[in-house]
């Protein structure tokens, strides 16, 4: 299931990204607000729980969201952001990373760093800000799911068209919750009107 946000706030968010002069610092902030928001949009995902806590007037039965059933795994590094932002919400989650690098000739995506833990009967949460040709997120999801989560979503920021369609037509149960899809791919394979490379604007690294 494909989730594009329709919050307006979303979308100014999304939006200041996109400007070249937004610095490191405020990118890799907007990155994480953006999470925080897509995050509470994906209420209906997440595993729920009945918790006793004590208060100023006594005791209360609350429903609160079961941390020790979540995993987040960010797709570094431009994920680094958003993996804070959950865990900045969900304090008491695991977190996994997987790293992914793009081959610029066949627009591949080639996984070299592998740290997740044990995901049976876990909800997973995948963050990675770029879905372009879709082919880092299907890897990604093809990894996690052969380890028996009990559901994935993902929390991504801009995809284009093409590569979040793909990603959701080969794994119809994981829940794409995304601040935007732009439009389409250039002849590199980067998303238009996009925003850049995200993971070099966000830790200020060369070109």
């Amino acid at each position: 299931m494909i989730s594009e946000s329709t919050s307006p706030i979303v979308k100014h968010l999304v939006n200041r990204l996109r400007d070249a002069h937004t610095d490191a610092f405020m990118f890799r902030w907007l990155l994480k607000e953006i999470t925080k928001q897509l995050l509470a949009e994906s209420y209906d995902s997440l595993p729920l729980m009945e918790k006793k806590v004590p208060t100023w007037q006594g005791n209360f039965v609350g429903t609160f969201i079961d941390e020790t059933r979540i995993t987040c795994i960010s797709i570094l590094r431009a994920a680094l952001p958003m993996q804070e932002g959950v865990m900045e919400t969900l304090g008491d989650i695991e977190g996994g990373f997987l790293a992914m690098k793009r081959d610029e000739e066949t627009h591949e995506s080639r996984l070299y760093y592998d740290r997740v833990p044990d995901l049976s009967g876990k909800v997973v949460i995948v963050v990675d800000p770029m879905v372009a040709t879709g082919g880092s997120l299907h890897d990604a999801l093809e990894l996690i799911q052969r380890r028996k989560p009990a559901k994935i979503l993902t929390l991504n920021v801009i995809g284009a068209k093409e590569g979040v369609e793909k990603a959701s037509a080969a794994f119809p149960d994981v829940d794409i919750h995304i601040a935007q899809i732009d439009p389409i791919l250039n002849k590199d394979a980067y998303i238009v009107p996009g925003l850049g490379d995200a993971g070099d604007r966000a830790f200020n690294t060369p070109e």
